[in-house]
């Protein structure tokens, strides 16, 4: 994405403060994580008081009941700890799995009110691996990193205290090394993040690769590419592979720099404690003791490293991820919308100037106005890049012109909701778009609640439903991803279908017979004529027979209309329209 990437890479762990308004809704759940943590840290830290009770009172003194007493004790703080540390993982684990699943439906609703425009920048594929890639990394830190990073800085400061409580002189020992290990830490940290946040963002590039070519594999094997894309995405993943290994090595470096330090530290402090017991300046249980927590307080030491390492790696991910949730659509729909009449003057385009956001110095619409009546049935014709499909494009304000008003019963689509402002039109696409459903759901796309009989009348009216029936399972059947189980015109008439039961007032047509055959063709113009009585049909058409069933045809060249009238008389008056007719509309 070219507006999140410029972003500077914040220094610290701040990002992570996005997931708060994910997290704050099971702030009960979140207390009784903390509660078991706590107990089960607690109950740790228990432990090696218990050991050298066990060893002074119990081994020293010979009272076998001292020693059962002590045994006991162990075992019950062993079940409470067991308990606990249970309790944790469940609490946590649900919680990581839970924000992620709110996390991928907030992105994804968010990603589907985006307007076409933000899919000229952005790969599809880069977005996938957000929504599964950058959110696994979030899981695997509130359900997993967080807990264990929470637990271990218990650890840390209670097995530091208890250290200090056990023997103030090696324990003073030991924090004057904690000096020198947590230096590295913060130095290899900050070096980390900026590693994971490259590794991610190639990765996402994989992703964008893999999908770009997994959509088009048709094309890419009929033009026998399969060794020139397995090699670019090999490159891909080479490139994300060395990204990851700077992580790998930077987290390795920090990991023997830590542990070195921490047991040199550990092993010097117990060579002075072993020469306080020798010259009985301290028991055997105390020094056991202090082995324990000082053991305890290096192990938490390095597991906080490593969570450390997670967390860097989760702000990369949150950071993306909160960067693709603020992105805002450069089409906005209207707080204080207005009610759309049922009745008006139709659809109006007025000084209409406008110009794709990846093509900004190219106008597609030059001060455009035509008028279209309720019940006129308007063709488009021109040659390619004229602006036709540009029409479609603002009447589902999936864009806004720079300058001019698009209405539609005299209100500007720009004070409508969206929902108001589509809801009267439906579209057949000369690119039809196939879901991997079966025929039954593909057709109700268009009305969710119709009835199969409806479906059927639908699929009869475009031509549709002979071929339907002579599938496996009929209506039933599944289609496959993007329909490919289907011929090109089998895919264009479920689509005529879908726009045929959805029944709008405006029925629009970009070159929706195109891929059918002649048979089919004539077929399909039928239903489609039947379909516009009564409404409102507007279509861009090369074909002569969609041409002369128009009211009216316009003709555009370059963003402009050139002519109006009928076939007959544009064929006299209009010398592009006699062009066009002699190379499309005959044979």
């Amino acid at each position: 994405m070219s507006e999140s990437t410029a972003l500077p890479i914040p220094k610290r762990l701040s990002p992570l403060l996005g997931l708060l308004p994910f997290v704050k809704p099971y702030w009960l759940r979140w207390i009784w994580t903390f509660i078991a943590l706590a107990v089960a840290a607690g109950t740790t830290l228990t432990l090696p008081v218990a050991f050298r009770y066990l060893i002074d009172s119990g081994f020293s003194s010979g009272h076998s009941e001292h020693l059962n007493r002590y045994f006991i004790l162990l075992f019950g703080l062993s079940i409470i700890l067991a308990v606990a540390t249970a309790l944790r993982f469940y609490f946590v684990s649900w919680l990581g799995e839970r924000v992620t699943a709110d996390i991928r439906s907030a992105i994804y609703s968010h990603i589907l009110r985006m307007s076409p425009q933000f899919f000229e920048i952005t790969k599809t594929g880069e977005v996938l691996s957000r929504l599964t890639t950058d959110t696994t990394l979030i899981q695997t830190v509130v359900g997993t990193s967080l807990s264990m990073g929470l637990r271990n800085l218990f650890m840390l400061i209670g097995g530091i205290a208890m250290l200090i409580v056990t023997s103030p002189k090696l324990a003073g020992y030991i924090l004057v090394t904690l000096v020198f290990v947590i230096a590295p830490i913060l130095l290899f940290g900050r070096k980390v993040r900026r590693l994971s946040k490259d590794s991610q963002d190639r990765v996402a590039d994989s992703s964008a690769v893999a999908g770009e070519v997994l959509n088009a594999m048709p094309t890419v094997q009929s033009y026998t590419q399969e060794d020139r894309e397995s090699v670019r995405f090999d490159l891909s993943v080479e490139n994300a592979f060395q990204t990851a290994l700077s992580r790998i090595r930077a987290r390795s470096m920090l990991t023997v720099v830590v542990i070195v330090l921490i047991f040199g530290a550990i092993s010097f402090v117990l060579w002075l404690g072993a020469q306080a017991v020798l010259s009985n300046q301290m028991t055997g249980g105390q020094l056991s003791q202090f082995i324990i927590y000082a053991v305890v307080t290096a192990g938490a030491i390095g597991a906080i490293t490593e969570v450390w390492g997670d967390l860097q790696r989760a702000a990369g991910a949150t950071e993306r991820l909160m960067e693709l949730l603020h992105i805002q659509s450069p089409v906005v729909e209207t707080q204080q919308p207005k009610k759309l009449p049922a009745y008006g003057e139709g659809i109006e385009f007025e000084n209409v100037n406008f110009s794709y956001p990846s093509r900004p110095d190219t106008l597609s619409l030059k001060n455009f106005s035509l008028k279209i009546r309720h019940g006129e049935h308007v063709a488009l014709v021109g040659p390619s890049g004229a602006g036709k499909t540009t029409l479609f494009q603002l009447l589902f304000r999936f864009y806004d012109p720079q300058s001019g008003v698009v209405r539609f019963n005299g209100v500007d689509l720009r004070d409508l909701t969206f929902k108001d402002a589509r809801e009267p039109f439906s579209v057949v696409l000369q690119e039809t778009v196939i879901f991997a459903g079966s025929v039954l759901d593909n057709i109700r796309y268009g009305n969710t609640n119709a009835t199969l009989e409806e479906v059927k009348q639908a699929a009869k009216m475009a031509a549709a439903s002979e071929f339907i029936e002579a599938l496996p399972q009929g209506y039933d059947t599944f289609l496959g991803e993007r329909g490919v189980r289907l011929s090109g015109g089998q895919r264009q008439r479920i689509s005529i279908a879908r726009a045929i039961l959805s029944n709008p007032p405006i029925l629009l047509l970009d070159e929706a017979t195109s891929a059918l055959d002649a048979e089919s063709e004539r077929q399909v113009q039928q239903a489609l004529d039947n379909a516009a009585h009564n409404r409102t049909t507007l279509v861009i058409a090369h074909r002569l027979a969609t041409v002369q069933a128009a009211d009216r045809i316009v003709v555009m060249e370059a963003g402009e209309i050139v002519a109006e009238g009928t076939h007959a008389q544009l064929l006299v008056e209009s010398p592009l329209y006699a062009r066009l007719a002699k190379l499309q509309f005959t044979d």
